[in-house]
């Protein structure tokens, strides 16, 4: 943290914490319904994520959408200044009251609900003017809070093994308001409050664990809608005063563990040592954790995988997804290279894959997985395989099955399971698998791939007889880059750049697409790349080739060549 500014540590060490004690009791506020996967838009302007709710997180069936703190906030380009409150108005950087108050709309048209995530543990540090036109300086934050509404304690948090030291003391010296004041606590549920009345669905409290289980309770009990969902950052560590235990029976807890040790068993361990994932690990009640692969500040400080693990951390989705632990979180930000560097465009999104955006929920191989787990929801774990290495399946009773290839080899076995016989739509892939009268199938996956198979997909839609091209190609980028294929076809664009075909990044580095070609096709194709500017670079060597077998799709399996 040394090398960090002190208002860049903000969040950062906001994720630096919390064992389980004993639960305050049972959570009222768990995702309702039959659909419980949230999309985490980091940092994208209301405009754009209410137009995301509308074209791919309602049909894809997401329940949730958690957009960014939209309070008025230091002002800078960082993303973590989003984290630094200046006052309660609705005016950060992605959009006004009424921007907010279109994107809920919009989100709820579409049968998606809104979570906001919440800074009440603190304002801002320094002295200035906040991105709304307030000014302020540390203690000092006029027609809201003054020094006495502020924890006696000015000093930072130096030992998370001291409780008092922990929750009243100034996490990176930002001022810590004293949320066991009445005032204080009627402010903060008013900010809410104002949140739900423009129809905010609920709440990701930041920095939970710096403040008292019980004055969250207090604060909680004074909101109008006192059901609406509850997800509360407690970051686990051992040995430390604060445990996330403490605070579920205010609602859901994300569970860190959860993330950091997909990490280590994707990268360095054996996928078959998630048999018994989730509690069986020591972790929280699965009904009141929140999980994920990774979160904005996790990706930073390389406690998880992040969007640059290639198949490795698309897979992890694809197991978070189809386990039946906790209620997931689908991170999607953008590319970096500086950890402070805030969001592209200031939070515009013009397209996914573009100008940095990563839109990791519209990878297909993680939001095909979000209808998965609304139909295997309630359903447990049946038909487990492995292979005691990285190559698992297992079934979600005879609603839906998975099988998972983390191998550097392709796997060829008949899976097991207790699907009804019949024709399925492989999710992951969007070929068609056929699960004979005794409930199996045989399937060859290549390395880093899964199949993916539920009662909702029974056959590929428009997929009978369709013939063509799935190009597959292993290309590192930077930045800024994408890859592009063209050929001789005008289906894919006459070998002329700007009729080029994007192939999509989900299963990065290697780039996929499939192209619909008549059987019989004979074909001449070559990859380019594109940065941000348009500018073309074309792969080296001769002009590839292929040819459309009389039924189903040729499958190309490439390498960029430099």
């Amino acid at each position: 943290m040394a090398s960090r500014s002190l208002a860049a540590a903000v969040a950062l060490v906001a994720t630096a914490a919390t064992a389980v004690i004993a639960p305050a009791g049972a959570a009222t506020a768990a995702p309702p319904g039959t659909k419980d996967v949230t999309a985490v838009l980091f940092e994208w302007r209301f405009d754009a994520v209410a137009q995301e709710c509308t074209s791919t997180l309602g049909p894809a069936g997401y329940g949730y959408v958690q957009v960014s703190p939209p309070q008025e906030h230091i002002q800078g380009p960082q993303w973590w200044t989003s984290y630094q409150p200046v006052s309660y108005q609705i005016a950060g950087r992605l959009g006004d009251r009424a921007a907010f108050s279109r994107m809920v709309d919009a989100c709820h048209a579409a049968g998606v609900k809104v979570v906001v995530d919440t800074v009440i543990n603190h304002m801002a540090a320094g002295s200035g003017t906040g991105t709304g036109g307030s000014p302020y300086t540390k203690y000092d934050y006029p027609g809201l809070y003054s020094s006495r509404d502020m924890d006696d304690c000015t000093a930072q948090i130096t030992d998370y093994r001291d409780r008092a030291n922990v929750q009243n003391c100034e996490l990176v010296q930002l001022a810590d308001l004293d949320t066991g004041e009445e005032y204080v606590r009627r402010r903060i549920a008013g900010y809410l409050n104002d949140l739900l009345s423009l129809g905010a669905d609920g709440f990701r409290i930041d920095a939970a664990k710096h403040m008292p289980a019980a004055d969250l309770a207090a604060i909680k009990a004074k909101l109008d809608d006192t059901d609406a969902y509850w997800k509360q950052e407690v970051i686990y560590g051992a040995g430390e005063a604060v445990q996330p235990g403490e605070y579920l029976g205010n609602g859901d807890v994300q569970e860190f563990r959860y993330a950091r040790d997909l990490k280590r068993v994707f990268t360095s361990e054996n996928l078959a040592y998630l048999k018994n994932y989730g509690e069986g690990w020591g972790y929280l009640p699965g009904d009141r954790s929140a999980v994920f692969v990774d979160n904005h500040d996790t990706e930073r400080v390389g406690d998880t995988l992040t969007y640059r693990d290639g198949a490795a951390y698309t897979l992890a989705h694809v197991f978070m997804l189809a386990w039946p632990y906790g209620s997931p979180d689908v991170h999607s930000g953008y590319e970096w290279t500086d950890k402070e560097a805030g969001p592209p465009n200031g939070g515009a999104v013009n397209s996914c894959y573009r100008d940095g955006w990563k839109c990791q929920h519209a990878w297909r191989e993680i939001s095909s997985m979000v209808a998965f787990r609304n139909v295997a929801r309630g359903q447990g774990v049946t038909n487990w395989w492995d292979n005691g290495a990285d190559a698992i399946a297992f079934g979600r009773g005879d609603k839906a099955y998975v099988a998972i290839n983390h191998e550097s080899t392709a796997l060829t076995r008949t899976f097991q399971t207790s699907l009804p016989a019949g024709d399925y739509c492989d999710v992951q892939s969007g070929t068609g698998v056929t699960i004979d009268a005794s409930g199996r199938f045989t399937r060859t996956l290549g390395a880093g791939t899964a199949v993916a198979l539920h009662v909702g997909a029974r056959g590929c839609a428009g997929s009978a007889g369709v013939t063509g091209a799935s190009f597959g190609v292993h290309a590192t980028t930077v930045p800024g880059e994408n890859i592009y294929v063209t050929g001789d076809r005008a289906a894919l664009g006459n070998w002329k750049p700007g009729g080029a075909l994007k192939l999509d990044p989900g299963a990065y580095p290697v780039w996929k697409l499939d192209v619909a070609l008549p059987a019989g096709t004979s074909f001449a194709y070559k990859y380019l790349r594109k940065d941000a500017s348009g500018a073309v670079a074309w792969e080296s060597g001769p002009n590839r080739t292929a040819t459309v077998p009389a039924g189903g799709k040729v499958t190309l399996e490439d390498a960029w060549r430099p």
